[in-house]
């Protein structure tokens, strides 16, 4: 009997618990729950979208193998503006870019390296995409926003590949002593076994010993 009395009273004490706080404790339950499912709603859609773009990537890929540069842009769109959200959509624009530029299509190929800069997540991608843009606008001879695009900060990896192309510029320029000392950084930064270095040594015994 001492054992029903006991239960309850702490029955009867549950009861003015939950008339006080059982909707609170419902409402918090069910956020957790929404939140859950919302977050698991989520990842599944992620990934879905990754699916999605990564069959339209090798579909990209295809395309560059075949040298079909249209196949390329058009299939490079699709991603980009459906899959934005996706590393994959960065590199079809890349892929899209060096498509239109070598087809003669300067603005397409600026344009797609420009979504690449303003969207990219990956700071090594938008560094790349400058690069490439810098080496475009040096084509046009749109010499000082080319340089403002290789004087922007990058990550030290590309230090290298900067300054040799910085020196592109100013050697276009006729800027033929700085242009000498961004190769000279350029050579520098390269690696000593490389092919690449070698190039950049030839720009160097090219310009001699500029004052």
């Amino acid at each position: 009997m001492a054992y029903d009395l006991e239960e309850q009273e702490q029955l009867e004490t549950f009861k003015a618990w939950w008339k006080q706080y059982g909707n609170l404790v419902i409402l918090t339950v069910t956020a957790c729950v929404l939140t859950i499912a919302a977050f698991q709603g989520w990842r599944y859609y992620r990934h879905q979208q990754a699916l999605a773009a990564v069959t339209l990537y090798e579909q990209l890929t295809q395309a560059e193998r075949a040298n079909d540069a249209k196949k390329v842009r058009d299939i490079a769109a699709q991603i980009t503006d459906k899959y934005a959200a996706t590393p994959y959509a960065a590199m079809s624009a890349l892929a899209a870019a060096r498509a239109s530029f070598d087809t003669g299509d300067l603005a397409a190929a600026k344009a797609q390296l420009q979504w690449v800069i303003d969207n990219a997540r990956e700071e090594e991608v938008r560094d790349l995409a400058r690069l490439r843009l810098a080496g475009v606008l040096l084509d046009e001879k749109k010499h000082a926003e080319a340089l403002a695009l290789v004087e922007s900060k990058h990550l030290e990896a590309f230090s290298g590949r900067y300054a040799d192309l910085k020196g592109d510029i100013l050697a276009a320029q006729g800027k033929l002593a700085e242009a000498r000392s961004a190769y000279q950084l350029a050579f520098d930064k390269s690696d000593a076994q490389s092919a690449y270095r070698a190039m950049i040594q030839a720009k160097l015994d090219a310009l001699g010993d500029v004052k």
